[in-house]
């Protein structure tokens, strides 16, 4: 029996009518200003605040994949859990994801694959509420059209566990991993500037030693560092920015920022 995942935050992270969201996903791509011939990434760290925040910043890496369009047919999308404690990696218990731009079918052998990991475990509960892997859904459907999703909600995990899940699924060129990740939460704007600044200069070296206080998807973006390094990919800062920037409070501040990473070789061409 095939069951859904509806949509659980549109009209409030991002727009319900779905003119409307692909409108305001249109508008945040052709604002992207970026090489004619950007290298492939293999793998996207992208902010999951809600579009009128944290859009732009999405948008600059998302607007790397309209080239790839037929070519991506996989993305293995990981988010930090907000609402339901988790031990480990969390699979949903769906079948599909729904948005108001229409159904996401997931991944089912790539699910299978990850059966016999101890640190994975399959919760409805985990997904149900989950805005970190839901607002990227929009973006991915717009721009790469028909694909597979294997979402995995990350609890309280180890930076090899995820990094093991990682390599399990890891694929080839068809396959995208996406990490969901805000950076700091809640600073003055000032403060967040030092603490984001610190934090993007850690994702760049591969420091897989982030904490949550430097972002909430640290745990994600840990393991994501951990394979990083194993695969030689390089990582290239897209875009930073906080809440002030678009449209919230200087003194209440999350920060934001998108990254790809490459295989080195493409990346010293570029």
């Amino acid at each position: 029996m095939s069951a859904i995942r509806p949509a659980a935050v549109a009209g409030m992270f991002y727009p319900d009518n779905p003119v409307q969201l692909k409108h305001d996903i249109a508008d945040l791509l052709a604002k992207v200003k970026h090489d004619a011939a950007p290298p492939v990434p293999k793998a996207l760290i992208v902010p999951h605040a809600g579009y009128i925040y944290s859009g732009p910043v999405a948008a600059s890496a998302y607007a790397r994949l309209e080239a790839l369009r037929g070519r991506i047919r996989r993305v293995v999308l990981l988010g930090p859990t907000h609402r339901v404690w988790v031990r480990g990696l969390a699979l949903p218990e769906a079948d599909r994801f729904a948005t108001p731009l229409g159904e996401v079918t997931l991944d089912a052998e790539g699910m299978r694959k990850l059966d016999d990991l101890p640190q994975v475990t399959r919760s409805a509960a985990a997904h149900q509420m989950e805005h970190s892997l839901e607002v990227q859904l929009p973006f991915l459907q717009q721009v790469l059209g028909d694909f597979q999703l294997l979402p995995l909600a990350v609890g309280e995990a180890t930076a090899a566990e995820v990094a093991e899940v990682l390599e399990k699924v890891w694929g080839g060129d068809e396959t995208l991993i996406v990490i969901s990740s805000d950076l700091s939460h809640f600073l003055p704007d000032a403060a967040a500037r030092k603490v984001d600044g610190e934090t993007v200069n850690a994702i760049l070296a591969l420091d897989s030693h982030l904490n949550h206080e430097q972002a909430c998807g640290a745990t994600p973006i840990n393991g994501l560092l951990l394979a990083a390094r194993r695969h030689g990919l390089h990582p290239v800062k897209l875009d930073v920015r906080n809440s002030s920037d678009t449209a919230g409070d200087p003194e209440r501040v999350v920060g934001y920022a998108a990254f790809a990473f490459t295989p080195e070789a493409h990346h010293e061409q570029a």
